[in-house]
């Protein structure tokens, strides 16, 4: 038989973690209202994103080269986030993960300069 007491400090917390969570959300929409602080107009409902009205079908598709450039930066940002345990940890590993890495980092220049030459990069 499962002794249920051992889930009682994970069911205060989580009790605790949907009490503060809708606090955080419903709190300042109360006082808000309560204070005239929320008063929509036309202004404020007004597009802010890009300053104009949106003059195409928001489902229309993107063009190739914009997922390319977000695939490019996930790249290069899990990159940067595996360089620092490498280097935190290169005490220990030695020389294969010296050069592990340097042969990883080789073929992501590799990559990148062959998105650069072909104008993946370029914008018309």
């Amino acid at each position: 038989m499962v002794d249920l007491e051992q889930y009682l400090p994970i069911l205060i917390f989580l009790f605790i973690a949907v009490v503060l969570s809708a606090a955080f959300v419903f709190l300042p929409m109360g006082v808000a209202r309560l204070t005239g602080a929320h008063a929509p107009n036309a202004e404020k409902l007004s597009e802010y994103e890009c300053g104009f009205p949106a003059f195409e079908d928001p489902r229309s598709q993107f063009d190739v080269r914009f997922y390319l450039v977000a695939i490019l930066f996930l790249i290069f940002d899990l990159e940067a986030a595996f360089l620092f345990p490498w280097a935190v940890s290169l005490g220990e590993t030695g020389w294969p993960s010296w050069i592990t890495m340097m042969v990883f980092l080789v073929e992501l220049i590799v990559g990148f300069a062959y998105a650069w030459k072909v104008g993946a990069l370029d914008w018309d």
